[in-house]
């Protein structure tokens, strides 16, 4: 017989005690632990009386007096359920002023963490949002026939793990989509599937990274979940300064031993890095044998005119790493990534995968798989950079005619998301208390900074707002601006 709890009740023998009490005692704590959920209900008394051997009449007046006490409600017709009670024991343990962790038992990285969870923002749907794709132009009637297909195929085969570097049918798509789209030199051999971007860079940190030796640069500022995962690798991170062509290369110290860069579209202010400044990082990595990691996260979302080269495919000394996603070009919740590896890291970083995650799910990667491969990515991408373009040139267009006064674009040619730079820094703190609650998900850059930056700014994704929407909130913004 199934237990009716998951958990041992030990009951008295015969003369050694009521089992009324007993019951009683041993739920209630099992309510006050939280083994027992709120909300949950009661298994019956008949069921409890059958499956423990003992008298119905006992079951029912432990409910009772669990009722009684406040530890169960009630219901009219339907079983008792737990009661959400205020005094639950509190199972997460002490924590410091500062909302660290004070537990000598944790790694000390863990106890105060770089970057810590955030609860999801209550943002309305149609807002300025960064990095999210419009899910209303995404062809779903496509992916769920291609689901299908994949489920029928994955069911005639065993059930076994897919490689840890992920399916070959992946790979191989993956290559010759970044060849097209991006000029990555690459074959599918020199692909490795991750979950997400994020998880490409813990295990690029953990393959890199000598705790508390390794120098490793970042941007600043820059995307904070790429530093949060050197930083909890034991990295020593450098902040280097952006400007207008990117990353300031000349200012890399030359004991910096990993560099990491968006240079396609810089996170967060937009800039792409310069090719002069391209070809200097490149010579610099190949001077000091350093490691250059490439994040072309929204890459595909070009508006101006040809793409600078990738570094990836500038490089002819094996030092850098691609990393892409398709959260943004499809959707986030896919949890599909991959780094295009150089031949000397492949079988290590491949180690390291199978160390951490031994592999992604293989339903997921064969409908990505045949997404890419009969053409679905490319035609949708096409689509979404003529929308997203639209909505771009609105938001330009905006703050030319509304905000210029206040704000000036820095320029940019690519992505889901544009920065303008508040003209006068003494009056930045005025401008973005009456501007930030008019523009529902637009950020500062001093989001994504280590330290307070001298140039404030405003960061607006296009992602998931239509341009008439834009100009509509720009307006606003105007107005509330007006009497500076």
């Amino acid at each position: 017989m199934e237990p009716v709890f998951q958990f041992p009740l030990v009951l008295p023998e015969r003369g050694q005690g009521t089992l009324t009490q007993a019951l009683h005692q041993q739920l209630r704590a099992a309510i006050v632990d939280g083994r027992l959920a709120a909300g949950s209900a009661l298994p019956a008394t008949r069921q409890v009386a059958s499956a423990l051997g003992i008298a119905r009449n006992t079951v029912v007046t432990a409910y009772d007096l669990l009722i009684a006490e406040g530890y169960a409600t009630p219901r009219a017709g339907a079983k008792a359920v737990v009661a959400d009670v205020a005094g639950r024991r509190d199972r997460r343990g002490p924590r410091s002023l500062a909302g660290g962790i004070e537990d000598p038992r944790l790694n000390p990285f863990w106890r105060t963490p770089f970057l810590r969870p955030e609860p999801p923002r209550r943002l309305p749907e149609r807002c300025f949002r960064l990095g999210i794709p419009d899910h209303r132009h995404f062809p779903h009637d496509v992916w769920r026939r291609l689901s299908a297909q994949s489920l029928r195929a994955w069911s005639k085969t065993r059930f076994s793990y897919p490689p840890s570097e992920g399916i070959a049918e992946l790979r191989e798509a993956i290559a010759q989509h970044v060849a097209f789209a991006r000029a990555v030199a690459c074959v599918a051999d020199d692909v490795i599937v991750t979950s997400g971007a994020q998880q490409a860079f813990d295990l690029l940190a953990r393959l890199l990274v000598t705790p508390g030796v390794t120098k490793v640069a970042v941007e600043e500022p820059g995307y904070p979940p790429v530093r949060a995962a050197f930083a909890a690798a034991g990295a020593r991170l450098v902040p280097m300064p952006v400007d207008d062509e990117g990353l300031c290369v000349e200012q890399l110290p030359e004991d910096v031993r990993v560099i990491s860069v968006t240079p396609s579209h810089q996170s967060p202010t937009g800039v792409a890095l310069s090719l002069s400044r391209r070809r200097a990082l490149l010579d610099f990595a190949r001077r000091r044998n350093a490691i250059v990691i490439e994040d072309d996260y929204d890459g595909e979302f070009r508006f101006g005119g040809r793409p600078l080269d990738a570094l990836q495919t500038l490089d002819r000394d094996a030092l850098v790493f691609y990393v892409g996603t398709f959260s943004k070009s499809l959707f986030p919740a896919l949890r599909k990534g991959f780094i295009v590896a150089p031949a000397w890291a492949r079988d290590a970083l491949i180690t390291v995968k199978h160390c951490a995650d031994s592999h992604c799910d293989t339903v997921g990667q064969s409908v990505l798989a045949a997404f890419i491969r009969d053409g679905h990515l490319a035609r949708h991408v096409r689509r979404m950079r003529a929308i997203y373009g639209e909505r771009r040139d609105a938001l330009l267009r905006g703050l030319r005619d509304e905000l210029d006064p206040w704000m000036q674009p820095i320029p940019s040619e690519a992505g889901l998301h544009l920065a303008a730079r508040i003209r006068d820094p003494a009056l930045a703190p005025a401008i973005l208390v009456r501007a930030l609650p008019l523009l529902p998900g637009a950020q500062t850059i001093d989001d994504y900074a280590i330290a307070p930056l001298p140039r404030p700014a405003i960061t607006f994704g296009y992602g998931v707002i239509d341009a008439d929407e834009i100009g509509v909130a720009l307006r606003r913004v105007r107005r509330a601006l007006e009497s500076l």
